[in-house]
């Protein structure tokens, strides 16, 4: 099934976007950012989110994300949101020239964890998949859209009926860059029953 950005609902539109049948392009605005308070103790919810709801308790969506950030903290990706206090999103987000870093955070309870890995700068295209089984959710990354690796499994309080998802990007410093998001796809869920 695929999923149609011109069907789905803003929470932080940005000022700029173009959405289309199969495609999203975003260019986000300036200090943008998901976080709450852990370690930093400030608290900021004002991240682009361009989302669908579903009720549906199993089921993987998966979607193409290229950017062309270039400054501290830019980043963009797959996102999980159900209020200011319970959320999960998974991307990457810029340090420098040579530098960036896969990473993830989940927010439960109006706190935040930060889970990253260094990856190479150069890097401006990633495929992501978000999977579903109840209330536990899997992160998946893939540099050619066929053989996924996991990012981490979690568990999200206030996330076990509907739950709203989707594609967000952000900017916490004063700058701005362009996310394009492309092949959605909705399918049933990838992330295989333990046994």
């Amino acid at each position: 099934m695929n999923f149609k950005p011109t069907e789905a609902v803003w929470l932080n539109p940005p000022q700029t976007c173009v959405i289309e049948e199969d495609r999203a392009t975003i260019t986000t605005d300036p200090e943008t950012d998901f976080w709450q308070r852990t370690y930093y103790g400030f608290q900021h919810d004002n991240a682009h989110l361009l989302y669908w709801a579903t009720d549906e308790p199993y089921f993987s969506f998966t979607v193409k994300a290229e950017f062309n950030s270039s400054a501290l903290f830019d980043q963009c990706g797959l996102a999980i949101y159900q209020d200011s206090d319970h959320w999960a999103k998974a991307g990457i987000e810029y340090h420098d020239r040579d530098t960036a870093w896969l990473g993830s955070v989940v927010t439960n309870r109006g706190y935040s964890d930060w889970a990253t890995t260094d990856i190479g700068a150069r890097v401006t295209c990633m495929w992501y998949r978000l999977s579903r089984r109840g209330s536990d959710y899997c992160f998946e990354h893939s540099a050619d859209g066929l053989q996924f690796k996991q990012m981490r499994i979690f568990h999200l309080f206030e996330a076990d009926r509907e739950v709203r998802f989707g594609l967000f990007a952000c900017s916490p410093s004063r700058h701005s860059f362009q996310a394009v998001f492309t092949e959605l796809r909705m399918t049933e869920c990838l992330w295989t029953a333990h046994p």
